[in-house]
């Protein structure tokens, strides 16, 4: 069961988030950057987690939206991260952790109605926030389950970013070709190209 569809990712035009986890979940876990280097906060302010929610296609427009707003959807963001990395390392969940998930989720959805705009997603953060926490919760049970989905950290060293690989072979290894993938890439082709010169 998946609640929103996985190839879809709601960008068009200017955007400011990156959405190739193939999740919402995992989507926002990409919100902070670079977490074992040195870390890059995509959501510093309210405003950025409404744009971040209207990006990921969870809201239609962008709500007001506080500062417990902010405070809500970033304790998601980590609690998500601490219990994808459990389970891809066979540890158990944190019972703490499982309760702020399970909360979250049980929080009022987005609404969606059709107008004579087309389809619309409305609701405050809260719900985005809702809508994201249930998706993990699909996540961490398929995960949990007898044919998981293939999960995986990109192996750009630096990079933190997790992301389903739905490659046919499996074999995906980079969050994005834009973001790390080409970098890899072409480091890899300047020591080649280095170590045949000398």
């Amino acid at each position: 069961m998946t609640l929103l569809d996985d190839g879809v990712t709601c960008q068009g035009g200017d955007v400011e988030f990156v959405f190739v986890s193939g999740n919402p979940a995992l989507d926002l876990l990409g919100t902070l950057k670079w977490r074992r280097t040195a870390p890059e906060e995509g959501l510093a302010e309210p405003a950025d987690a409404a744009r971040w929610a209207v990006e990921a296609g969870l809201l239609s427009a962008a709500p007001a939206a506080g500062r417990d707003d902010l405070d809500r959807i970033r304790e998601l963001r980590e609690v998500t991260y601490r219990l994808v990395h459990a389970t891809l390392g066979g540890s158990g969940w944190d019972g703490a952790d499982l309760r702020t998930l399970n909360a979250a989720a049980a929080g009022s959805p987005t609404s969606l109605t059709l107008g004579s705009r087309g389809a619309q997603r409305t609701g405050g953060l809260g719900a985005a926030t809702a809508e994201v926490a249930r998706a993990a919760v699909v996540l961490l049970g398929e995960m949990a389950g007898e044919t998981p989905p293939r999960v995986r950290e990109c192996e750009r060293q630096a990079c933190t970013r997790l992301f389903i690989d739905r490659s046919r072979g499996g074999t995906r290894s980079w969050c994005g070709m834009a973001e790390c993938g080409n970098r890899v890439k072409a480091r890899e082709y300047r020591a080649r190209k280095a170590a045949t010169s000398t």
